[in-house]
């Protein structure tokens, strides 16, 4: 890639020269430190449900490749085409959804996965992405277009979401969703009065699914008052950063992994944290600063009003996700399977974060090309 002339206008060179490098060179970093973290957290999982020593890694490989190059690809595309793309894994999300509420896989109390090709898809991972996208679009055609009334309709779209997530049930998704949403609304420079309606609906919503969801209930009195309940897992999550101290027992030396049922997945940050030392979590914890920090920084110098809402509302999805893995970790919230992006085993995970790195790298080319139309 070195020797490409700035000179060159081929497709490859145009991208060459206009993608941020930076960001690109950091996810890459994620995914390799992600990889490592598989390789040495997930033979003890795997062994231990009666698989091949290596079945997460193979299968955490397979994913990883399309997640590339899905964000390669897309990165090369102009917004018009991204809004497009996101409409239809939106549709395909929710239809998804419907048919995991229908005849998905109940795992734990939740039926959010649906089998394919002997994979466990989960249809709310694409939809988180997909529906930034898609009310990016609308409330950015808003501002082109006058009487289009896109922020109620990002309103409207957030709510059928929402329920979806509600039914499947998926408490920590929804959190998520809405979360990052509420970015969005503060970039638009929404009114204070939709920052409080969001915030009354939420409070109201977390406390009435404590009183109707036996799980979540108990996550939270755990939280609140451990001697309450079984924190097992939680336990030794916090044993795992006390053995790793500074530098860590050594890459594939750690124990606590071996008592951990999602060592290789919702609690990889702990393996990290056990083999590799607080020095290596730090770093990790910058990796996703840095990329939020970046992201934004560039967003900020001149990109559309699609570009900011789309690719800030997405950086702040994978900063929220992020936080919220490593903070159910450190018990810093209540528990929360959630994997880490680029981290963490999970098929479904890591493809959607190929869509959602990919539109941030999209929007963030320097290439001066953005959206006039809507048509």
């Amino acid at each position: 890639m070195a020797m490409i002339s700035r000179a060159d206008k081929s497709v490859l060179g145009q991208w060459w020269w206009t993608v941020d490098k930076t960001i690109l060179m950091t996810i890459l970093v994620l995914s390799v430190f992600g990889l490592g973290l598989v390789m040495t957290a997930s033979p003890a999982v795997a062994e231990r449900i009666g698989f091949d020593t290596y079945h997460f890694v193979v299968r955490h490989v397979l994913f990883l490749a399309p997640c590339l190059g899905a964000m390669i690809v897309l990165s090369f595309v102009q917004e018009r085409t991204i809004w497009r793309v996101s409409a239809l894994l939106l549709m395909l999300s929710i239809v998804g959804i419907f048919v995991s509420l229908a005849v998905g896989t109940e795992i734990k109390g939740a039926q959010r996965w649906i089998k394919i090709a002997g994979f466990s898809l989960q249809p709310s991972e694409f939809m988180k992405p997909a529906f930034l996208v898609a009310s990016a679009w609308l409330m950015a055609r808003q501002r082109e277009k006058e009487g289009f009334h896109g922020l109620y309709m990002s309103f409207g779209l957030l709510v059928f979401c929402v329920a979806l997530l509600i039914a499947q049930p998926d408490l920590g998704m929804t959190v998520l969703l809405c979360s990052a949403f509420c970015v969005q609304l503060f970039l638009f420079g929404s009114s204070l009065r939709y920052f409080v309606l969001l915030g009354g609906l939420g409070i109201v919503g977390l406390v009435g699914a404590h009183f109707t969801l036996d799980h979540v209930q108990s996550r939270i009195d755990r939280f609140l008052n451990p001697a309450s309940g079984d924190n097992y897992q939680v336990e030794r999550s916090i044993e795992s950063f006390a053995n790793g101290g500074l530098m860590g027992t050594g890459p594939g030396q750690g124990t606590v992994k071996l008592q951990l049922p999602d060592a290789h997945a919702d609690f990889i940050f702990s393996v990290a944290g056990e083999e590799l030392g607080f020095i290596f979590t730090f770093v990790l914890i910058g990796l996703y600063a840095f990329i939020l920090w970046r992201g934004m920084r560039v967003l900020a110098r001149g990109s559309s009003v699609f570009g900011m809402l789309a690719g800030g509302a997405l950086l702040a999805l994978v900063a929220i996700q992020s936080f919220i893995h490593m903070g159910s970790a450190m018990h810093l919230i209540p528990a929360k399977g959630m994997t880490l992006p680029l981290v963490s085993y999970g098929g479904s995970s890591m493809l959607a974060l190929g869509f959602t790195f990919g539109v941030i790298l999209a929007v963030t080319r320097k290439t001066g090309q953005r959206m006039t139309d809507y048509d």
